[in-house]
């Protein structure tokens, strides 16, 4: 089969496993980028006139260089630790559960392309159900990576317990509601586009189900990942990052009034690189791993 499906079947312990792995490696590999992007997402419209300067982060480039300059090399790793907790729980839930909602979907097994209808509302819906779970630990990444040269917490762990100690068990999930739109969004557009992509670039003469596929597929993913799922990312960014907004909608309207609607878009740049790159050493990583888990290798 042309998608994520198994051609010989892997377990769901299997599926989890070889997902969350890729999806960690992929996220130690590209953090960086991903934390210039929350920079760049949190920090709001400057003006001159009000006295503030010129923005502190400038560009992709700009702001890596600014945190390795100001706080050093190792704050472009700030919130691995919860960032991996987050992609092995949501990793590997979302990739973990899609192919079998897919079967459940057409009926029974997979003997041909499934429907592209039918492959959004499986990731929609995994996506919802994984982020759900991982909400704390994406909710404790974004605060560590916010963070600049005076730091509110000691590390992930603090990070869990001052929040449960000082703001309740809750706020854990502050800013789920964005979140699940963010991803539940952005996983429909990867792993359907990267099913439909990789199934269209089979069919050209001369193509097959190797290393150069994957990573056209990966491409498209992110291309369609981060187009679509920008203003929710935004949002879920200022949402978790920021205490001065109320709620979901609160936040979506300041944001549209006080800086337009290209604020939606900040941090563009980064995180198509970032989800570009991320989804190409997942997706290579997790077929790889499936190989292992199938005896092919």
């Amino acid at each position: 089969m042309a998608d994520l499906g198994p051609q010989t079947e892997i377990s769901f312990a299997g599926a989890f496993l070889s997902s969350a792995f890729a999806a960690c490696f992929a996220e130690f590999c590209t953090i960086p980028l991903d934390i210039a992007k929350v920079r760049l997402q949190l920090q709001k419209k400057v003006s001159i006139a009000e006295g503030f300067g010129s923005p502190k982060y400038r560009g992709t480039m700009g702001t890596l260089a600014t945190i390795a300059r100001e706080e050093g090399l190792s704050a472009l790793w700030k919130g691995i630790i919860p960032g991996l907790h987050r992609q092995f729980l949501y990793g590997g839930l979302r990739i973990g559960l899609y192919d079998p909602l897919k079967i459940f979907f057409v009926g029974g097994l997979i003997t041909g392309d499934v429907p592209l209808f039918q492959k959004i509302l499986a990731a929609l819906i995994t996506g919802a159900i994984a982020i759900l779970v991982a909400n704390p630990t994406d909710l404790v990444k974004v605060r560590l990576q916010a963070e600049g040269k005076l730091p509110r917490y000691s590390g992930a762990i603090d990070a869990y317990m001052t929040i449960v100690r000082q703001e309740g068990l809750l706020a854990l999930w502050t800013g789920v509601g964005a979140n699940i739109a963010r991803n539940a969004i952005v996983n429909a557009a990867e792993l359907a586009s990267y099913d439909h992509v990789k199934e269209t670039v089979l069919t050209i003469p001369g193509f097959t189900d190797n290393a150069f596929t994957h990573t056209l597929a990966g491409l498209g993913a992110g291309f369609f990942a981060v187009c679509i799922g920008s203003p929710v990312d935004v949002v879920k960014s200022r949402m978790m990052g920021d205490s001065t907004y109320k709620s979901t909608p609160d936040c979506f309207i300041k944001t549209l009034n006080n800086e337009g609607f290209l604020a939606f878009y900040k941090g563009f740049l980064p995180n198509i690189t970032r989800l570009g790159s991320w989804n190409v050493i997942m997706f290579l990583t997790l077929e790889q791993v499936k190989k292992i888990f199938r005896r092919e290798i």
